[in-house]
């Protein structure tokens, strides 16, 4: 069958190396071996074939209609059983209900990522967190060094702190440009998230965005400066002498607790009403 044309303004860099595809198809395996798999952007299905072998749930979500085509004459023809259990979902991950892919369960999330929309999926995936106990996959190797920084890193940032404060973040490995067609101008890495044990912050989470946002904006300078953004009468705490990519997780908690505590001294409105 005729191969699928890479389209750039899908992102679209097929991964060429079948040993490779088989280790990022791995990653799914651990820790939850028996939980469905939903993989984003097949393509032609180089991890995909690697993906239908396992003795799991698998779907997929493509939104290339030639990469679907491709897809159907091929891994998922309709003489063949795995076109029963890996139905093929044609559409935008973005604009997915996610509770309604395996009809309310849990599933293990894993893709080749377009890279210039990973961290919407990511975003996504955080919105979705009590479905999505694991995520795995391939990312631009810049962004998947933010989303595994600790605190005190120069690449600690938004990302890492907002997924971290859900997720543990293993760095898995690095792919290089030349096992993709088009290769891409910058390095590849393979990443695995897996849920903790955080039910609740312990803050208002809106807020803890909002804050987390605003003083990385502002990542050069002390805390005392970039919150005047939300806080028109910075407070004083040892923590507005520190730089944002100072704090860890359960600081920016603390932290967002004082602020919000900060904004109801201020003002003769419901505390929530402020945070909207």
């Amino acid at each position: 069958m005729k191969q699928v044309r890479p389209k750039k303004n899908l992102g679209q860099h097929f991964l060429t190396d079948l040993g490779i595809a088989k280790r990022i198809a791995d990653t799914v395996d651990e820790p939850y071996p028996a939980l469905p798999v939903l993989e984003v952007g097949p393509g032609m299905g180089v991890m995909t074939q690697f993906l239908v072998e396992k003795p799991r749930p698998l779907k997929v979500v493509e939104i290339d209609r030639e990469s679907v085509a491709y897809l159907k004459g091929t891994l998922f023809r309709e003489d063949q059983e795995a076109t029963l259990s890996s139905p093929i979902i044609e559409g935008d991950f973005l604009r997915m209900d996610l509770s309604k892919v395996f009809d309310g369960a849990q599933f293990v999330l894993t893709g080749n990522y377009p890279y210039d929309i990973s961290s919407q999926i990511f975003f996504k995936m955080l919105d979705n967190r009590d479905l999505i106990p694991c995520c795995t996959g391939m990312i631009q190797h810049e962004v998947a060094v933010r989303m595994a920084a600790k605190p005190g890193n120069k690449q600690y940032g938004i990302l890492s702190v907002l997924i971290q404060a859900w997720y543990n973040v293993e760095y898995l490995f690095t792919v290089e440009p030349s096992v993709f067609n088009p290769p891409p101008k910058v390095q590849s890495a393979v990443i695995r998230m897996t849920r903790n044990e955080v039910q609740h912050l312990g803050c208002d989470e809106q807020l803890f965005k909002r804050v987390v946002k605003t003083v990385f904006n502002q990542r050069r300078k002390m805390l005392r400066v970039s919150l005047r953004q939300l806080v028109k009468e910075p407070f004083e705490h040892p923590f507005m002498t520190l730089r944002p990519e100072q704090l860890t997780i359960a600081q920016f908690v603390e932290l967002t607790n004082m602020v919000e505590k900060a904004l109801c001294a201020t003002t003769n409105d419901v505390c929530a009403d402020t945070m909207s």
